[in-house]
């Protein structure tokens, strides 16, 4: 198990706001869990809106603006909203095993919808390029 868990939602959202969480803790699992706790709170729109700007205040934070990635984060967000529509799970711990593919195999599954090697693309990382193939819904 990972380290974020050992903080309530509640606590992770929080820390990641303030920009206070220790950065060893924010792995990738706990992107996708910062995805899920918003999306949960506010619906996909208003999460995307929000988690976009908290991970760049994070990132500023950590003088590692450059490591901001638009499109990656916005495809994230709509990855995690549709296991979240096909999910009974409560709480983001049963999510996350439940959907263990967004954890082990995300460039893969966005493989599934983007032709563009979105990871190493300029374009990509600044501004959200919607899927070719198969759109996130």
């Amino acid at each position: 198990m990972e380290k974020h868990f050992e903080l309530s939602d509640n606590e992770f959202e929080q820390q990641f706001e303030n920009c206070t969480l220790n950065p060893e803790l924010f792995t990738h699992e706990a992107h996708l869990r910062l995805a899920w706790i918003h999306i949960k709170n506010h619906g996909i729109e208003k999460a995307i809106v929000i988690i976009r700007e908290q991970i760049q205040n994070y990132a500023a934070s950590l003088s590692a603006k450059d490591k901001y990635h638009e499109t990656i984060t916005v495809a994230s967000i709509k990855a995690v909203s549709f296991f979240i529509k096909k999910s009974a799970s409560e709480n983001f711990y049963d999510f996350i095993t439940e959907n263990q593919q967004l954890k082990t195999h995300f460039k893969q599954l966005l493989a599934t919808h983007y032709s563009t090697d979105i990871f190493n693309s300029e374009t990509a990382k600044k501004e959200f390029l919607p899927p070719e193939l198969d759109p996130f819904e």
